[in-house]
């Protein structure tokens, strides 16, 4: 499969986020700093998420909670329930991501860096992360090399 890369304005943009570990607190957060309307769902969460701007529900997600939403993230640690989310938000036409499960996923989160007005996204197309992660972090030392003053 080819995947298309794509930047996303969330700005005022209601996001579901299912689970509250810590891959839920660390897609939430950068969702929050896109300007997201994150509603997270989880029978209990991380302390970390007390701090964030969120709508909290604490129960287990259901497929009806993707009604409404521009993007889910099932990121729960029930295989089922996030199956079942990203079903339910894929017949609505709702990009889907489930966190352990690329291949089942309708988009994907690359391994991201910004520097201003430069936006890197590094992707293995699920395949192996670690690799991606690895390229995005040469890429921000080669350009922190480049800021650096040169006497």
């Amino acid at each position: 499969m080819t995947w298309y890369p794509i930047f996303l304005d969330l700005r005022g943009r209601k996001v579901l986020v299912a689970g509250a570990g810590k891959v839920a607190l660390r897609k939430t957060k950068s969702l929050l700093e896109a300007g997201a309307v994150v509603t997270v769902i989880a029978p209990e969460t991380d302390t970390a998420f007390a701090a964030l701007d969120v709508r909290y529900l604490a129960r287990k997600a259901r497929p009806a909670d993707v009604k409404g939403k521009s993007l889910v993230f099932a990121a729960t640690n029930h295989r089922e329930t996030n199956q079942r989310l990203a079903q339910a938000a894929t017949k609505l036409g709702i990009p889907a991501n489930i966190a352990d499960a690329p291949e089942e996923c309708t988009f994907l989160v690359p391994a991201r860096y910004r520097a201003q007005d430069v936006h890197i996204a590094v992707s293995t197309g699920g395949k192996d992360p670690r690799i991606a992660v690895k390229v995005r972090d040469k890429i921000r030392q080669a350009l922190q090399k480049e800021e650096e003053p040169h006497a």
